[in-house]
């Protein structure tokens, strides 16, 4: 096995690793933040507005973070900058 193959066989693992972190730690926050969301509402519905507003801006920071990592894991599979060492 010569060393390009090994680079990609690491570059897919490493890709598999950050989808799979990069999915399921936002989904936890996410799941946190509305459990969070629905207690300050029962505590005080006269907020709804203001909590409601809030969670959404909070959830679509973390739904980019997802966003963020699909993209990192999407360059480092089909169009690696490292690549082209291991090429010349």
């Amino acid at each position: 096995m010569n060393e390009l193959h090994l680079f990609s066989m690491v570059s897919t693992g490493v890709a598999g690793l950050v989808i799979a972190l990069g999915t399921m730690l936002p989904a936890i926050a996410m799941g946190r933040a509305i459990a969070s969301a629905l207690e300050a509402l029962a505590r005080q519905p006269e907020a709804e507005k203001t909590i409601t507003r809030t969670l959404f801006i909070g959830l679509a920071m973390i739904e980019s973070l997802a966003i963020y990592c699909l993209v990192i894991a999407l360059i480092v599979l089909f169009r690696n900058p490292l690549l082209e060492y291991f090429l010349k």
